[in-house]
């Protein structure tokens, strides 16, 4: 059933919808991460047809050594970086429980990437998440901990890719049912990690998670959020996917369709792991992949957390961030996550993925609370400029 059918019954709570996007986002980055990298015909060709749920390694039992994905145990139920840089900022906004900025991510989140060991499931040990994340994200940590780079700025100069955007959901979250402050506050974020088209991502991606919070959200309203923030290239690429998408149903059909769509805004080019010569460098006419493709396959699926996270996982490429968005859109829109699934991703990667959820939702009305005063306290303070009136 789609959350437009289930809402005809009910109106989804901000617990039910903050515990489905991010149980929704770890579950389609563990159903994408064994297929990460690879096309669709390769991944029919190795699973002797599309993937339907949790598969087992590219590499079988030669993980630990086959390039290029050696040492790591991407597959068989577990998350990768995508669900613990998430989690990571839960644990930020759960420490600051405030809005958050560039600051925040240098005070915070740098310091619990280096200091914290933490079981990190394809590494099957406990380690620093700083072992496990993507030499992008490892920035963080050289630019603020060791660079002492303004955070505003710190951006600057690391590749541009999805690597903001894929975990910033709980940006959307805290800001449920408002785009525009999501917008703004993961591109405050972001700007210490990413600049340019990767930056402006993860506002878009932001934005389109508190869209899909909203009650009447439907996953039409949430691509005409990000259209209405979106800039430069993201929002054409998202345009363009976006128009192609509305003209399937299956994600079968629609696989080449959209990676034609996206195409001409990536500068990655059609071999994922041979990157062109201008990839991931900064541009106002191009656009991560990730991002346009997820909201793509999210129309293909009518909101459907199930078929949004198969079309993702089963488009490849980077298919681990694209599944993770996907599903924590579906997800907050209200499309179950089914049972099986979070349960044996939770099992494989020994996560509980219900915590984080339930640690952001009280922080996210705490936030609220403290925004409602302090809107009231401006209300007040205009009013006494002869601004407006004031009541209440």
């Amino acid at each position: 059933m789609t959350p437009k059918g289930e809402q005809a019954d009910r109106a989804h709570t901000l617990d039910e919808r903050v515990t489905g996007a991010l149980v929704g986002a770890a579950v389609g980055d563990a159903l994408g991460g064994p297929v990460e990298g690879y096309s669709p015909d390769q991944i029919t060709e190795r699973h002797g047809g599309r993937v339907h749920g949790v598969v087992g390694p590219w590499n079988g039992e030669a993980w630990r050594t086959a390039r290029p994905l050696a040492p790591y145990h991407k597959g068989d139920g577990h998350v990768t970086d995508d669900t613990l840089m998430t989690h990571a900022l839960i644990r930020v906004y759960a420490r600051v429980r405030d809005h958050l900025d560039a600051y925040a991510i240098a005070g915070h989140l740098v310091p619990d990437l280096i200091t914290t060991p933490r079981w990190i499931p394809e590494l099957e040990a406990e380690a620093l998440p700083l072992h496990r994340i993507f030499l992008a994200e490892k920035w963080l940590v050289t630019r603020l901990h060791y660079g002492h780079a303004d955070p505003r700025e710190a951006g600057v100069g690391n590749i541009v890719n999805c690597g903001a955007a894929m975990y910033m959901a709980p940006v959307g979250l805290v800001n449920a049912a408002n785009p525009r402050a999501a917008y703004a506050e993961a591109l405050d974020v972001a700007g210490a990690h990413q600049s340019s088209y990767g930056r402006e991502a993860a506002g878009v991606f932001a934005a389109a998670v508190a869209a899909a919070c909203a009650p009447d959200a439907t996953p039409d309203s949430v691509v005409e959020s990000c259209l209405s923030l979106a800039k430069d290239g993201t929002r054409e690429a998202i345009e363009k996917v976006c128009e192609t998408a509305v003209r399937h149903q299956d994600f079968e059909s629609a696989l080449t369709p959209l990676r034609e769509a996206v195409a001409p805004y990536d500068t990655v080019g059609p071999d994922y792991r041979s990157p062109s010569l201008g990839a991931r460098r900064p541009s106002r006419l191009h656009a991560i992949e990730e991002l346009p493709v997820a909201l793509g396959m999210l129309l293909v699926a009518r909101g459907d957390f199930r078929h949004a996270v198969l079309g993702s996982v089963n488009y490849g490429r980077d298919c681990d961030s694209i599944a993770t968005m996907a599903g924590a859109l579906a997800g907050a829109l209200g499309s179950p996550v089914p049972d099986d699934w979070s349960k044996t991703v939770a099992e494989a990667s020994r996560l509980d993925l219900w915590a984080p959820a339930a640690d952001l939702t009280a922080v996210t009305r705490e936030i609220f609370e403290r925004d409602v005063r302090r809107r009231r306290a401006h209300e007040r303070a205009f009013a006494r400029l002869g601004g407006t009136a004031c009541s209440g």
